[in-house]
């Protein structure tokens, strides 16, 4: 929940993106302006196509904005080369897709081992970490598997981990249930919910399901390339809460 006595993990300032398409130019970010807390979930909602991803991209400084800031721990990432939001990225934040993007050709267990292996953890370290998490998450005996030979629920939970595992202060979720059928998502979010809780991550979770939005402290309403409104609640929804 937001306090007035914290600084925001994650601040968005006046964020504006347009792209050219043709002789056209389509504005997708029209001033978007919010703040993400240490410790908080948030649920980004708003209709298909409305520009919720390219705001997370952004977020996640794997695009630009053409005018705005993103300011992450109190540093204007506007202001940084390429080399260092490259590390910030790497070591701060993590990602969670609608399609898990595994690599088909590693296990579980190495595709969650690889990403800390690049921050400079010795294998060993990485590996340990790595079976830690992936048992929390109900995938103690699946780790030697490869991605094809898991279930949709259990590739994403090792997406999930790969995320978590290098211990980010931000988590973004772009629509990670999207693709999948209720009951299955029903154990990605209960995922989700452990490593916020667990971890006291921030986590930004884009969706159009507003059933899903009341797992979260707040939701902020996104509509035609801003934050229209945001919703605070007093306690976020169990998952047998939910009505799907």
């Amino acid at each position: 929940m937001q306090r007035s006595d914290q600084a925001p993990t994650l601040r968005l300032e006046q964020l504006e993106r347009a792209y050219a398409q043709g002789e056209r130019l389509i504005e997708v970010l029209k001033g978007a302006t919010a703040s993400f807390y240490p410790g908080e979930a948030v649920a980004l909602l708003g209709p298909s196509g409305a520009g919720k991803s390219t705001l997370l991209h952004i977020a996640g400084l794997l695009e630009q904005p053409d005018r705005g800031a993103v300011i992450i721990d109190g540093i204007n990432c506007g202001n940084l080369g390429d080399a260092e939001r490259t590390r910030i990225r790497r070591a701060e934040i993590g990602f969670v897709y609608q399609f898990h993007h595994l690599l088909p050709e590693f296990s579980a267990l190495e595709n969650v081992v690889l990403p800390q292996l690049i921050l400079g953890l010795s294998h060993t370290e990485a590996e340990t970490r790595a079976k830690d998490l992936l048992g929390s998450l109900g995938l103690e005996e699946r780790w030697d598997h490869r991605p094809a030979q898991l279930s949709g629920g259990e590739q994403q939970r090792v997406a999930i981990a790969r995320a978590m595992v290098k211990r980010p202060d931000i988590l973004l979720c772009d629509e990670p249930t999207g693709a999948l059928d209720a009951a299955t998502g029903r154990l990605v979010l209960e995922a989700l919910a452990s490593v916020n809780r667990d971890l006291g991550t921030t986590t930004v979770l884009i969706t159009h399901n507003a059933v899903i939005g009341a797992l979260a402290d707040r939701v902020l309403h996104f509509h035609d390339g801003r934050i229209a409104r945001e919703e605070v609640h007093d306690r976020r929804a169990s998952i047998e809460e939910l009505s799907w």
